[in-house]
């Protein structure tokens, strides 16, 4: 089996991040989204990815590489526009061969796994088997319609009025039977090749395509709110790992990592807490349910439940809280005294209130 993992996409939920940099690369839990997700796909003994990039391929290549670092061999394969993800399995035809393939979008976080979906796959190879979630609000998904005995009656692209309240999570299994759907299919009305369409062409045409239903947490993370529910998911599986500097004044409680280069000077961590590489907290209250870039300095703040991520500062804040910072964003005080929430993007400067 081979892994067609979804990363183009312009990310416009995410603004102003996706301005300077990949969705797929915002960090969660102390790494990129897509190397969680490689590591998902490597989990499911695969090797071989086809990873579809656009605009943003050379930072989503300098970050994953040849792939050696996660475990896997990757491929890279250009999508100059975003045409839906069928467009993304013709594009990716000539890597997938003849092969079966777990087609993964790569801003999604499904930490708990999907191996016992992925072996029911390889056991009854239907020409799909789709992984689903029950969602309060179908409407911003692919719907699923589905039997008793788990064949997939009926697809729908975000429906207006939903028959089901099961989605697609964004992970789907293939045979090369797929691939003569995929080259039928026309755009939809949203002007994109479906997925959805494709595999409802299976349906009409006789294949078997089955749905499993997703037991474990996933997040689409195409949302601030979401990057950070995430995050706090994450953080609760931390363990303590301090090999960098905590000095005697500074108390530590729950779980914490302190990665190397790190100091952590007079200030009180409460677990669960993420100090990356290189990164100074001095004078600081930091946690829970943060985690903190390379090369940050922290200095007379007060933060909880928030990512900062590398190089950005953030000096004599006392109360910041669920908060998103961009690389290399500084953080300054101000007049006044109020609670803060901030959505920071790159190399930004903001001054409020100490």
């Amino acid at each position: 089996m081979k892994a067609l993992v979804l990363s183009g996409g312009s990310g416009t939920r995410l603004r102003p991040f996706s301005y300077s940099m990949p969705k797929q690369l915002i960090p969660v839990a102390g790494r990129p989204v897509l190397e969680h997700v490689l590591h998902g796909v490597r989990d499911l003994g695969v090797a071989e990815v086809g990873i579809v990039v656009g605009a943003w391929s050379p930072e989503i290549e300098r970050v994953v590489g040849d792939g050696s670092r996660l475990g896997v061999r990757v491929t890279y394969i250009r999508q100059e526009r975003p045409l839906g993800l069928a467009h993304c399995v013709r594009l990716g035809r000539p890597f997938l061969g003849d092969d079966d393939f777990v087609m993964y979008l790569g801003d999604n976080m499904l930490p708990d796994g999907v191996a016992d979906i992925a072996a029911s796959f390889r056991a009854e190879r239907p020409a799909a088997h789709v992984v689903v979630q029950k969602v309060a609000d179908p409407r911003a998904f692919g719907v699923a319609e589905v039997a008793a005995d788990g064949t997939v009656r009926r697809l729908v692209e975000k429906p207006r009025h939903p028959r089901s309240d099961l989605a697609l999570v964004g992970v789907y299994f293939f045979t090369a039977a797929v691939h003569a759907a995929v080259a039928a299919v026309t755009p939809g009305r949203r002007g994109e090749l479906e997925i959805t369409d494709a595999i409802q062409l299976l349906i009409d045409r006789g294949a078997t395509v089955r749905a499993a239903e997703y037991g474990g947490y996933w997040k689409d993370t195409g949302r601030i709110d979401d990057v950070l529910e995430c995050n706090r998911h994450l953080l609760r599986g931390l363990r303590t790992e301090i090999a960098g500097e905590v000095d005697p004044l500074s108390r530590l409680s729950g779980p914490v990592v302190v990665a190397p280069g790190a100091r952590v000077v007079r200030s009180l961590v409460t677990g669960p807490v993420i100090i990356g590489p290189g990164t100074l907290v001095e004078d600081s209250r930091i946690g829970p349910d943060v985690s903190l870039g390379r090369d940050c300095v922290l200095r007379g703040t007060g933060l909880a439940g928030s990512i900062v991520m590398d190089e950005a500062s953030i000096s004599g804040i006392d109360r910041l809280h669920d908060s998103l910072i961009g690389r290399a964003a500084v953080i300054a005080p101000g007049p006044g005294d109020v609670r803060h929430r901030l959505v920071v993007g790159d190399h930004t400067r903001v001054e409020i209130a100490a």
